[in-house]
């Protein structure tokens, strides 16, 4: 998320906090790699969709009510709309007290990672940014949002 203009949308926080929910859910090494494994620093496959929903009320309504203020248009709120429903539907099913094992076995993680990384590729190219960089730790998206954070 270096290159997104901080300004360019009204509330870029929450545009923030999304992308980096999506690049996470996205990417099936990252997953691998610092979830599974346990590595500090990047939360866990819980706290991502609490990121991608928990000020957008996604899991209660469509992203196109924010077109506009997070998502520049109807394709990158679809894109997402797509992926929260992919993803809460594992959630909810595996419970968000989950492993991060139990979601990455479930036979409908490949489709939830797909459809998260459709909506990450649509995001970051609109914002400038290189959708295959690795993912920011949550540190850097605390920086990045000037939010404060619990320590992990």
């Amino acid at each position: 998320m270096g290159g997104m203009p901080l300004t360019d949308m009204p509330w870029w926080r929450w545009r923030s906090n999304v992308r980096s929910a999506l690049h996470m859910l996205s990417d099936p090494l990252f997953q691998q790699h610092t979830w599974l494994a346990g590595r500090p620093g990047y939360g866990d496959v819980t706290d991502a969709v609490y990121r991608l929903v928990e000020d957008t009320w996604l899991d209660n309504w469509s992203a196109d009510k924010y077109i506009g203020t997070i998502f520049r248009d109807e394709r990158e709120a679809q894109l997402v709309d797509a992926a929260v429903l992919r993803v809460l539907r594992i959630m909810h099913q595996v419970g968000a007290d989950a492993p991060v094992a139990a979601y990455l076995e479930h036979p409908n993680w490949p489709d939830a990672v797909r459809a998260a990384r459709e909506a990450h590729v649509q995001l970051a190219a609109a914002d400038g940014d290189d959708p295959d960089t690795a993912p920011h730790s949550l540190d850097a998206l605390a920086a990045l949002t000037g939010a404060l954070r619990a320590p992990a």
